[in-house]
């Protein structure tokens, strides 16, 4: 089994910043794509921001150069780091990760529990 657990969200102030970050465990052979969803309330869950296993990253237009996504491979952990935030971003922040397993060698799409993120003042 593998679980994926979140931690970082809370309350800011517009133009503020937080980080999120997602730790991977349990039956691992590879973690492979990593990334970052959100949903507000009403909309459908979107992309924010993904990284492969290699470092390559892509972003929501949305976001662009304001979130940063990132990962430590040793540690199977994925972050956000969330800079100029805007009351727009107001959403729970999900994790997922494609991960293969150590137990069948197939690969898994897992999610986070999701962590809300407010942005008011």
């Amino acid at each position: 089994q593998v679980q994926l657990v979140e931690s970082g969200g809370g309350l800011v102030q517009p133009g503020g910043s937080l980080r999120l970050s997602c730790a991977a465990s349990g039956s691992i052979f590879t973690v492979n794509t990593m990334g970052w969803y959100r949903q507000a309330p009403g909309k459908q869950r979107e992309l924010v921001a993904v990284i492969i296993s290699g470092g390559t990253t892509n972003y929501a237009d949305s976001v662009k150069g304001r979130f940063t996504i990132s990962r430590d491979n040793a540690k199977n952990t994925v972050s956000l780091q969330m800079n100029s935030l805007k009351p727009e971003d107001t959403a729970v922040y999900y994790c997922n990760a494609d991960i293969t397993s150590a137990r069948d060698g197939r690969q898994y799409r897992y999610w986070g529990q999701g962590t809300q993120v407010t942005v008011s003042s």
